[in-house]
Order: C-alpha cells, then sequence, then structure tokens
C-alpha cells in the first residue's frame, strides 16, 4: 500500500518548523519586555490608566510567550518509565494557565477603570498617542514572526492572536489620546481601558474553552468525531466500529483507540492490510498515534 503524497500533519515536520520558532518567540520576548518597561514609566508619570492597562497586558503577554518557549522545549524530552508521553501534555497546560492568567489580568484592568471613571485624572492625550504608536510598531511586527506556523500549534496561534490583538489596542490608543488632547475629555481614558479589556477576554475566550477541552482529554477542535467514524466505515472489510476514543498527547500531537467489527471474510493479511489503511487515512486526519483492536463478525461475543 504504498503512496508519494506528503503528510502535512506529519509530527515530525511540525517540530522541524516549530524550532525555527524558539527565536522569534526569544525576540518578541525581549521586545515586549522593553516596550512594557517604556509604558510603565510613562503610564505612571502622566497617570494614564489606559497607558497603565496596556503595559499590563503587555506583561501578562510576556509571561505567555516565555511560558510557551518553556512548553517548546519541555516537549523534546524524552519519554520515561513513569512518564510514557514524556511532556508533551505541558503545551496544552501552558496553553490553559495563559488563558487563566490574562483573564486575571482583565479583572484587574476593569477594577482600575471603573475606579478612574468616577475620579478622573488629567493626561496628555498626544503622549499617549506616541507610546500606543510604539506599540503598533513592536506588536504587529513580533506578530508577523508567528504567521506562518500559528495553524500547526495552538500556542503559536495563541501568540499570534494575542499580539495581534495589541496591535489593533494600540491602535486604539493612538486614537484614544488624541481625542482627549483636543477635547480633554479624560474620562474617556477609562472607557479605553474597558474597551482593551472587552479585546483580551474576545481573544482570550476561544484559546481558553480549546485549551480546556484538550486538558479534559476531549477531542481536538480540528476533528470531526462523525466524520472519523464515517471514514473507518467506508473502509472494505469494517462492518462495525465502537469504542471510539479520540484526544490530544500535545498540542501537535493526537491520538486515537478504537474496537472494530470485520466481515466474516476477513482472514489473515488481509486484516493487517485493514489496519494498515486506516492507519493512513487517519493521518490525514491528523491523527497518528492510532490503537485498534479488532474481531471478525462471526467471532463476537468470543464464540470462536
Amino acid at each position: 500500500m504504498g503512496h508519494d503524497h506528503a503528510h502535512h500533519h506529519d509530527p515530525d515536520s511540525y517540530r522541524e518548523a516549530l524550532t525555527k520558532v524558539n527565536s522569534a518567540f526569544v525576540i518578541a520576548i525581549i521586545l515586549n519586555l522593553l516596550f512594557v518597561v517604556i509604558e510603565a514609566v510613562v503610564g505612571i508619570a502622566i497617570d494614564s490608566l489606559s497607558v497603565l492597562s496596556d503595559a499590563g497586558h503587555n506583561l501578562s503577554d510576556v509571561g505567555t510567550l516565555a511560558l510557551s518557549l518553556l512548553a517548546f522545549k519541555l516537549m523534546k524530552v524524552k519519554s520515561t518509565n513513569r512518564y510514557t508521553y514524556g511532556y508533551r501534555k505541558t503545551s496544552v497546560l501552558v496553553a490553559l494557565f495563559n488563558s487563566m492568567l490574562l483573564l486575571l489580568t482583565i479583572g484587574m484592568i476593569v477594577y482600575g477603570a471603573v475606579d478612574h471613571l468616577f475620579h478622573p485624572q488629567i493626561i496628555p492625550g498626544l503622549t499617549v498617542s506616541i507610546i500606543a504608536g510604539i506599540g503598533i510598531v513592536i506588536n504587529f511586527s513580533t506578530a508577523l514572526f508567528f504567521l506562518r506556523n500559528k495553524e500547526k500549534d495552538i500556542n503559536v496561534k495563541s501568540a499570534y492572536l494575542h499580539l495581534l490583538a495589541d496591535a489593533l489596542v494600540s491602535a486604539g490608543l493612538v486614537i484614544g489620546g488624541i481625542v482627549i488632547y483636543y477635547t480633554h475629555l479624560y474620562w474617556l481614558d477609562s472607557i479605553f481601558s474597558l474597551g482593551i479589556a472587552a479585546i483580551i477576554l474576545f481573544s482570550t475566550w476561544k484559546l481558553m474553552k480549546e485549551s480546556l477541552r484538550l486538558s479534559l482529554d476531549g477531542v481536538p477542535s480540528d476533528i470531526h468525531f462523525e466524520e472519523v467514524i464515517a471514514l473507518i466505515q467506508k473502509v472494505e472489510g469494517v462492518k462495525e466500529v465502537h469504542h471510539v476514543h479520540i484526544w490530544s498527547l500535545s498540542s501537535i500531537e493526537n491520538a486515537m483507540t478504537a474496537h472494530l467489527v470485520l466481515e466474516e471474510t476477513v482472514q489473515g493479511e488481509q486484516e493487517a492490510d485493514i489496519k494498515h489503511e486506516l492507519r493512513h487515512l487517519l493521518e490525514h486526519q491528523n491523527i497518528r498515534h492510532v490503537t485498534l483492536e479488532t474481531e471478525r463478525e462471526d467471532c463476537r461475543g468470543g464464540s470462536c
């Protein structure tokens, strides 16, 4: 059963591509950490909650990037007798932790924004716009580092979406700073802070749901359970399939176990051929680790 087409979900090619992302993570961490320092200093100096909120958000992103980088390193650790899958699941747990961290950041931003809404402070809007303009350049340029591989791993996609969202937030702050400069409506600073919180929540919610599902060994979102069942049942010689379980070993590798009932006519090498064909088909569904238990239709219930 030879074939000459490539498997687009080959985890070896994933790892090769993702190792190139390591340097992107390092550069993104350094640039964003530098920007956090600039925002924090300026935000405190001019008493702008929107700038400080964005600094807090960017600081959480630095933590997200650092943890994601750590997850990639741990994924390369070999399996042991006690951890038979190695530390692959770390990548999923890090994504879940990052999403929870962002939710905590949202709570802090909302609390500060509500307080400043009732006690607005005079802030230089032009300074806010300049700092936010720097943020657009840093966040958008670092987001581009992850564009090519964003669909290959949940942590890479998380980094890309967060940095892109940060660039959009900075664009909003540029506009907000200009409006404050010309109108002197300083309470708008709190409104923009609440807008930042809403954007963070929107970009985080889907990530949190997906990482929570994978942590609970749920079926990954890119795999459709019913389609997998239908695919298996179309293979010649397969009468029935049940006890199917599909879960994520890591953020780039999926596994499946299933019990197959084969037709009475299936004998010897035919059974091996069916398993080989199924594994080949399932690779194209992004499922490489497959365990199949089989029995013939005329032997159900141990009658053979």
